[in-house]
């Protein structure tokens, strides 16, 4: 069980505009307050990461989704199919994320993930996290708390200790146009998303 001492500890890391990492129930992730644009600088720095790959907005329940983003109907069956769960749907922004967030697309990439550690936490912040997976770009995730200490040493401000369970990213549904398309394959299947729409 985590402790309150370290939502504190990991609060007083992102005020600093510095970087977390937790577990997730896909991979190992890091973590930045979604409105701070020091932070996700300093994310793209120690991810060596090229900016035009826009990052997740992670929140702590889908009832906060359609705060950032338009949802229809039929965005609705698979959130309330699969979310909280291993998939990142994509939606038009209600434009109150910043244009770095969606590189000026008006595109937004939002995941709830299924473990209550990062909703606890994120409930606990009362803002967002923009979160990628714990690698530098173009490696494998981690899936441990070790493992993310000996990618990035210090670059990263706190570490949640622990390791995520699944090992696989999160299945990306783009669901901005018409035709539903898979960006990424992951835990859920293109199969599995037909079946509920």
């Amino acid at each position: 069980m985590h402790s309150t001492k370290e939502f504190e500890l990991a609060k007083r890391t992102l005020d600093q505009s510095k970087v977390i990492a937790f577990p997730t129930e896909t991979v190992m992730g890091l973590g930045v307050y979604y409105n701070d644009f020091v932070a996700y600088k300093l994310l793209n720095q120690i991810k060596g990461r090229p900016e035009d790959k826009p990052y997740t907005l992670m929140l702590g329940s889908t009832s906060d989704i359609q705060d950032f983003a338009y949802v229809g109907q039929r965005d609705l069956k698979i959130i309330q199919a699969f979310m909280p769960g291993a998939i990142t749907i994509l939606l038009k922004s209600r434009g109150n994320v910043p244009s770095y967030v969606t590189h000026n697309t008006g595109i937004i990439g939002i995941r709830v993930p299924d473990i209550k550690l990062v909703q606890d936490l994120i409930m606990y912040l009362g803002t967002p996290l923009l979160v990628p997976s714990a690698n530098k770009s173009g490696s494998k995730p981690a899936i441990t708390s070790k493992e993310v200490k000996e990618i990035f040493n210090n670059e990263v401000g706190f570490i949640f200790e622990g390791s995520a369970f699944g090992g696989v990213p999160s299945t990306i549904v783009d669901l901005t146009g018409e035709q539903v398309k898979i960006v990424r394959e992951g835990p859920i299947s293109f199969k599995d998303i037909e079946r509920v729409l």
